[in-house]
């Protein structure tokens, strides 16, 4: 419910646009304030629920991906290698860890490569929601070891979250090329018009560097996702008490 009630958050925050209402300096400035305050509650309610290995965990991920990020910032096009450990988190994790843990990778990595602005909310969100995508895909995985059919379905997810990712970032991008060229963002169009205005500019601008994102996620889950996932896996397994009847029982 807190996942749910965060992402209604965050989908507010990201259509905001779409409303046609206000001003599009205010508009923006509220929407700023709203994300900073659904993230800071995300990470506080979530991170509650976790013990110390887990904050290990997402503490380990979040200082890879940020010296994957200050290495390699913008990859070639959209490609980052910092999706690989925030999907495999979430896929082996749960939807609530991989969000926590997209989220917190986006803040630190921010924070390390000198990242941080008014765009940094929809960063953290965005990314949270593709280790909660991921959860939801794993959700019913079976075994320990990673399966080639647990490998092909999070590569399907990391190309479809390489998309949509850069999809609901470009929102933000997007609200500063007010008029620019009939694509740019107008404030006080229709619905209709203006998502028609939003599509003309993602094809325009950004589908093409998005690719580059969602093969990347997809090669770099195929080449690496069956030792990370089973790591995780087992880590997962190795410290969650099971309650089988009346009995609480430590994985092994």
């Amino acid at each position: 419910m807190k996942l749910a009630a965060i992402s209604a958050a965050g989908v507010a925050l990201f259509l905001w646009p779409f409303t046609g209402l206000g001003a599009p300096g205010a508009a923006a400035a509220v929407a700023v304030s709203l994300g900073c305050v659904v993230v800071l509650l995300a990470v506080e309610a979530m991170s509650r629920r976790l013990d110390t290995r887990g904050l290990a965990v997402i503490a380990a991920i979040a200082a890879i991906d940020s010296a994957l990020r200050l290495a390699l910032v913008t990859g070639i096009g959209g490609f980052s290698p910092i999706f690989l450990l925030i999907l495999c988190a979430g896929y082996a994790m749960g939807a609530e860890f991989g969000f926590l843990c997209g989220a917190t990778t986006l803040l630190v990595s921010a924070l390390v490569t000198a990242g941080v602005g008014p765009w940094l909310p929809y960063e953290m969100i965005a990314a949270g929601w593709v280790g909660a995508v991921a959860g939801l895909a794993g959700a019913h995985r079976r075994g320990c070891a990673p399966s080639r059919r647990d490998v092909v379905v999070l590569a399907m997810v990391g190309i479809v979250c390489g998309f949509a990712y850069g999809a609901v970032m470009d929102i933000w991008d997007w609200t500063f090329f007010r008029g620019a060229a009939g694509i740019g963002y107008v404030a006080g169009l229709s619905v209709g018009a203006t998502a028609a205005r939003f599509a003309h500019f993602y094809l325009a601008t950004s589908l093409v560097y998005d690719c580059f994102r969602a093969v990347g996620n997809a090669v770099l889950v195929a080449l690496l996702a069956t030792p990370v996932l089973g790591t995780l896996v087992r880590l997962r397994r190795r410290h969650t008490v099971v309650i089988e009847g009346d009995a609480s029982v430590r994985a092994a």
